[in-house]
């Protein structure tokens, strides 16, 4: 297990794996990208066959971010071949990012991954499978965000890649995002920039409140 707790902004464990496209060393996997790291209960199951399709469906929208996905589940390397199929079948799509081999629970243990709630979500020896967990890894490495969703919710992978979105546009320029904010709409100056400097990178701003100062996205400046 993980010797410490994982917390965003830990370096995200390095781990060597098998995967549906080869051996990997996990740092080196990630290489200059952002990575997404996410698990899944089990193969052959309704709402991971869902996800991982939706997963190789928006594989451009990943791509175009220097995002990397890694999928992960407790099963060996011939079931996610196997069930790879069915995915395909489905999403009416070609999967190719890779799918971890776990059987042993090594990753998931590394990653705090494993049920600890759900007494159906369990394999024929009666060990835990994994929840649907999310990691968002910068390319330093770093745990920028965490998810953890029960076996039976899937996840919105337009949440994930809008919060890619989000991480991505605040290490460019020194803002914050509110909520339900969509790529493209007006930002927040961040907290700990002083009026002086924001007058300067954002000299449009307005300030709602002392501490609530608003902005064009500035990545869409001269874009228009």
């Amino acid at each position: 297990m993980s010797s410490q707790p994982l917390r965003l902004g830990s370096v995200a464990p390095d781990f060597t794996a098998e995967t549906t496209k080869g051996h990997i060393n996990f740092h080196e996997w990630i290489g200059n990208s952002w990575a997404i790291l996410f698990s899944h209960p089990a193969d052959f199951t309704p709402v991971c066959t869902t996800e991982l399709g939706e997963v190789s469906r928006r594989s451009a929208d990943f791509a175009k971010r220097n995002v990397k996905v890694i999928g992960l589940s407790a099963n060996d390397l011939g079931s996610h071949e196997a069930w790879i199929n069915d995915i395909n079948n489905y999403s009416k799509t070609t999967l190719e990012f890779p799918i971890i081999a776990d059987a042993d629970r090594k990753v998931a243990v590394l990653y705090d991954m494993l049920d600890a709630q759900d007494a159906t979500n369990i394999d024929q020896k009666g060990l835990p499978f994994t929840i649907r967990t999310v990691f968002i890894i910068d390319p330093a490495k770093k745990i920028r965000l965490t998810l953890s969703y029960p076996a039976a919710v899937g996840r919105n992978f337009d949440e994930i890649i809008r919060a890619v979105d989000a991480l991505q546009l605040g290490d460019n320029y020194k803002i914050a995002t509110p909520v339900n904010w969509q790529p493209g709409q007006d930002v927040i100056v961040n907290a700990a920039v002083k009026d002086d400097e924001a007058k300067k990178l954002f000299p449009d701003y307005k300030a709602v409140f002392p501490y609530l100062r608003v902005t064009e996205d500035p990545s869409r400046k001269g874009t228009a």
